[in-house]
C-alpha cells in the first residue's frame, strides 16, 4: 500500500500491517528509503474516529469500490 501527498508524490509505502497485543503495527518505508515502524494504539484509533464526519465515514466504507484517480 502506498500513501501519496497532494502532488501525487509517494510519502510512505506500507509493506506489512500486523497486530501486536491491542495495537496495530504498520511497517514500511518513508520517502522510499527510510525504514519505519508505526504503532496505532486503541486510544489513538478512538481519537482518529473523532476527526471523522458522517460524509467521510461513508467515503471510507465505499472507497474499495471506487475507481482510482491516481492518473488524473
Amino acid at each position: 500500500m502506498k500513501i501519496y501527498d497532494k502532488t501525487k508524490k509517494e510519502l510512505m509505502q506500507v509493506s506489512k500491517i500486523e497486530r501486536d497485543g491491542n495495537a496495530l503495527v504498520l511497517k514500511g518505508k518513508i520517502f522510499g528509503t527510510m525504514p519505519m515502524t508505526a504503532l496505532l494504539t486503541p486510544e489513538e484509533a478512538r481519537a482518529a474516529l473523532k476527526l471523522l464526519d458522517v460524509k467521510t465515514v461513508f467515503f471510507l466504507l465505499t472507497i474499495l469500490f471506487r475507481k482510482s484517480s491516481k492518473g488524473k
